[in-house]
């Protein structure tokens, strides 16, 4: 068997070899066999003792790997040989004891992630790279070494009742957020989830792709992916390059036939774009970074976004997701939710529910208006009916989660019952009312 210095500097060039190659790959056993070709083609005569331990140490992502895969780490942070953040779904960020311990390791282990780069996603010194996993990696190599920033993929997507479980919000707002998502199926609401860094946004907006229907065509745009779309059938998912902007995306997904454009998230040109879509009558959604719901119509009304201020009213919604910090742990809540009411000096805001950060509490959230009203005037349903039917929402996902019922792909079976059929749906669940 090789020393350790032997079997390094074999490693290295078979690294070398590989830089860019295993992207094309899904499977791990299509992925071994890639690695074993690129040793054998550097060393014929390797034993089968050596070939299993390459294959297993570049599989390998020490001194980190505990931390990928794991749901409850969201990122984590190599700051180069100096230490190792993790960001922790309840404790928020916090240092590990594991770090690189010195730049030929760092080296190496930067080289492990570029063998699933693209050629596409590399740019000088800077790489984002998807891993098996689908977790993403953003390395930056410098003079003095490397910092590795990865978002975490999550096996399992949160669904709408998990947060409910874990108090980001009531069933009265998960039924208000699902005829948002479903619109009675004549109109979902044009959407935008505001909030700051590691808020909750994207988890979120990935949680209401439970409600959406299954004949919905929905194209999704993201600088990487993260949105979880295994509910939806008919689904195109694209993906930013250093080449192709978000913005030429968004233009380019309206010659797709969407009936829901979902943008990962807006900050620059393409919130007009977007904007364009709502004016043609694409359902879009998104998410933003804003603290208020004042806050999001600030941003896309200046630069770089620069959304004209007679158009913004296409914007049925906000809402508003807030990291809070209750007794040393941390809990995402919904913080506000408005709709949008019109123009005048200003963009007119109805603001429907507000958290209070002295008594960690949230009012009852008060029965929307704009929106129902064009829920009214376009199915014809009485708004006082409208209003029934997201209360009763709310009750069957309380149902739901009272017969574990939770995942998100559990709750989009059900809904597409429902859909379907809504008088057997609610049999199911002990309910026997419809609108």
């Amino acid at each position: 068997m090789m020393d350790e210095n032997t079997f390094y500097n074999f490693e290295d060039e078979v690294l070398d070899l590989l830089a860019s190659k295993l992207s094309i790959y899904q499977r791990q056993e299509d992925i071994d066999a890639a690695i074993e070709r690129a040793a054998k083609t550097v060393d014929p005569e390797i034993t089968k003792q050596d070939l299993d331990h390459l294959v297993k140490d570049i599989n390998s992502f020490d001194p980190i790997d505990q931390y990928i895969n794991n749901d409850e780490i969201e990122d984590v942070m190599v700051n180069n040989t100096r230490n190792v953040f993790v960001y922790h779904t309840r404790k928020g960020s916090v240092e590990v004891p594991e770090k690189v311990q010195d730049r030929r390791m760092l080296l190496q282990l930067v080289k492990k992630f570029r063998v699933y780069s693209t050629s596409s996603a590399v740019k000088q010194n800077i790489y984002d790279i998807h891993l098996p996993n689908k977790s993403r990696v953003n390395v930056v190599e410098t003079p003095i070494g490397a910092d590795i920033t990865i978002r975490n993929f999550k096996n399992t997507a949160m669904s709408i009742i998990d947060m409910i479980n874990l108090g980001e919000m009531s069933y009265n707002m998960a039924g208000r957020l699902w005829l948002y998502a479903e619109g009675l199926k004549i109109r979902p609401a044009n959407l935008l989830i505001g909030g700051m860094p590691a808020a909750g946004k994207t988890t979120l907006l990935n949680s209401m792709f439970s409600f959406l229907r299954p004949e919905q065509r929905v194209v999704t745009i993201e600088d990487t992916y993260e949105l979880n779309t295994e509910t939806q059938d008919n689904c195109v998912r694209l993906e930013t390059t250093l080449d192709v902007s978000l913005a030429e995306l968004v233009q380019n997904a309206l010659r797709m036939r969407p009936d829901l454009l979902i943008v990962g998230e807006v900050r620059g040109a393409e919130a007009k774009d977007m904007m364009t879509a709502m004016n043609i009558g694409k359902i879009s959604m998104s998410t933003i970074h804003a603290s208020t719901t004042r806050d999001v119509i600030t941003r896309l009304e200046h630069t770089p976004m620069k959304v004209e201020r007679d158009i913004i009213p296409l914007i049925d919604a906000i809402i508003v997701v807030s990291q809070i910090n209750i007794g040393g742990q941390f809990t995402r809540k919904i913080t506000q939710v408005s709709e949008v009411s019109g123009v005048e000096t200003q963009v007119l805001l109805s603001d429907l529910y507000k958290y209070d950060y002295k008594t960690n509490k949230g009012s009852d959230i008060l029965p929307s208006v704009t929106y129902r009203d064009t829920l009214s005037n376009l199915t014809g349903v009485p708004p006082s009916e409208i209003i029934k039917e997201e209360r009763r929402r709310g009750k069957i996902l309380e149902h739901l989660n009272g017969m574990g019922i939770r995942s998100l792909k559990e709750i989009n079976e059900f809904c597409r019952e429902y859909y379907d059929n809504p008088n057997r749906a609610l049999k199911k669940v002990n309910i026997n009312e419809t609108v």
